[in-house]
């Protein structure tokens, strides 16, 4: 078998040209149907469970801003980070998770997939009562 040459003083001239790579990153390659998530960097499926739009990555639930004013118009310019910081939920029983861009601050509430983290969800819901003992929930429990 030949000796590799380890030499760093090659010249552009002598390199082999990388391989073609249209497999992975082509139209109906491993990519077309998931994405990359912005906090945890793990691939993330498009479809979900329980809503029409995947926003946010099931794991972290890390987001990235880029719906304007319509789920699933990816019509925003800002494409900034979006940090989950609190739940929400409707009145028909649905929880929301609220996010807020790290870029422009803006503040969004989108729907819990079905294949969200559950420890994720329950470390966001608790959040408020985690306080140093001064937040409206913490008294509020220590009242009851």
């Amino acid at each position: 078998m030949p000796r590799r040459n380890n030499s760093r003083d090659r010249s552009p001239a002598r390199r082999r040209p990388q391989r073609h790579k249209d497999v992975l990153h082509g139209h109906g390659g491993h990519r077309a149907n998931d994405f990359k998530c912005a906090g945890c960097r793990l691939d993330v499926p498009l479809d979900a469970p329980g809503t029409a739009h995947r926003n946010h990555c099931p794991h972290c639930l890390v987001s990235l801003h880029v719906d304007h004013r319509i789920p699933g118009d990816r019509a925003s310019p800002c494409r900034g980070r979006m940090e989950a910081v609190a739940m929400s939920a409707r009145a028909d029983g649905e929880w929301m998770l609220i996010h807020q861009c790290l870029s422009c601050g803006e503040l969004s509430a989108n729907r819990v997939a079905g294949d969200d983290n559950p420890l994720a969800l329950v470390r966001l819901a608790i959040r408020p009562l985690q306080g140093t003992g001064t937040g409206i929930a913490h008294r509020a429990l220590l009242t009851l």
